[in-house]
């Protein structure tokens, strides 16, 4: 998927352990599988949530915005850039994430699987 220019984007294999990540996909999507030590800000509720963001996010540091593709990981990125902060859209989003090798678990903490 191609978006704008005005939107930041990081590759997967980009990304650190260390590097912030979060995850804007819907509750079950969480549930089933995500990348351990994502915050978790559903985009239907990003908006009314955002403080948790603020909160969470590292001072000074970079938003890694992930979803299941990258569609609305890019609208995210859009609003928070917007917003002042740096932030990038995660290219191809946990489907990638997960092709790569990249752990996924499951809400419980056992191996999950992206849907």
């Amino acid at each position: 998927m191609v978006f704008g220019s005005g939107i930041p984007t990081v590759g997967v294999d980009a990304l650190s352990s260390d590097d912030f990540l979060l995850d804007v996909r819907e509750d079950d999507e969480w549930q089933a599988g995500h990348a351990e030590g994502a915050l978790h800000i559903p985009m239907s509720d990003f908006v009314a949530r955002f403080g948790e963001l603020t909160e969470k996010a590292p001072e000074g540091g970079r938003v890694n915005v992930i979803c299941r593709a990258g569609g609305r990981s890019a609208q995210v990125t859009a609003y928070l850039v917007q917003q002042g902060m740096d932030a990038a859209n995660v290219d191809g989003g946990m489907q990638v994430w997960e092709a790569a090798g990249r752990p996924v678990v499951s809400a419980d903490g056992t191996p999950g699987t992206v849907i």
